[in-house]
């Protein structure tokens, strides 16, 4: 069964860059290819984004001369549209190639928890030398998201109530949220990237659903430890 899906998915691939004017040269991104991954492989309800307009492409396409995250938010269709369902997705990305991928976080997609990128990149490498299995790691030139397994708002609040103290610079992606995904363009200029790419339990490429993400107390303990354990008592994650 998985192999004629396969053979399916890459006929419809096929079909739809016959129909698609080619990509400038230089153009780093595939973000077909990129949805269908998510939606297919590894089972996470994926939807485009809104994009940017203007001369200059810095302009968010949505309504909001102000928005704060322009092009990198769900607008039409909304984000309860999000699915794993091929078809959906390859007709999103054939009538909008360059969308930003968005996956919805939560039931039983992948969470995350973000923070700026040097502090993250310096977590990272403290998180790596006590031996904690980190998951996937989305990056962006600003900050970096770690995914871990869906928890609930319930949960989450009690895991941060639990706390004496909490860095102001982690964000929570749960329940009704959303994370921008490779090789999406990044709100504050550049790209999207996996700083780490999602593996299975085993440590080789996850295979349908089967992404080994860690659970959220596990990361929030690491990350307010290191806090804590930081030059400047824990400055490094406070901005």
């Amino acid at each position: 069964m998985r192999e004629i899906l396969g053979r399916r998915l890459q006929r419809l691939r096929n079909r739809l860059r016959s129909m698609r004017p080619a990509p400038p040269q230089g153009d780093p991104s595939d973000h077909l290819e990129a949805a269908l991954l998510c939606a297919t492989r590894w089972q996470w309800p994926v939807l485009p984004g809104i994009g940017r307009s203007g001369a200059d492409a810095s302009r968010c396409a949505c309504p909001d001369p102000d928005c704060v995250v322009p092009g990198a938010h769900p607008f039409d269709p909304g984000l309860l549209a999000a699915t794993t369902d091929p078809r959906m997705v390859a007709w999103w990305w054939s009538n909008k190639a360059a969308a930003p991928v968005l996956l919805a976080t939560g039931g039983t997609a992948p969470c995350a928890v973000s923070l700026p990128a040097a502090a993250a990149a310096g977590a990272v490498v403290r998180l790596d030398a006590r031996g904690l299995r980190l998951g996937p790691i989305v990056a962006t030139p600003t900050r970096w998201a770690l995914l871990v397994a869906p928890y609930s708002l319930e949960r989450l609040g009690e895991l941060l109530y639990a706390k004496d103290h909490v860095p102001s610079s982690l964000r929570f992606h749960g329940e009704g949220g959303y994370l921008l995904l490779p090789p999406s363009a990044a709100t504050g200029g550049g790209q999207v990237r996996w700083e780490r790419e999602p593996a299975g339990a085993d440590g080789g490429a996850g295979e349908a659903g089967d992404v080994w993400l860690p659970e959220v107390e596990a990361v929030v303990d690491a990350l307010v430890e290191a806090s804590s354990g930081a030059p400047g008592g824990g400055s490094r994650l406070a901005y």
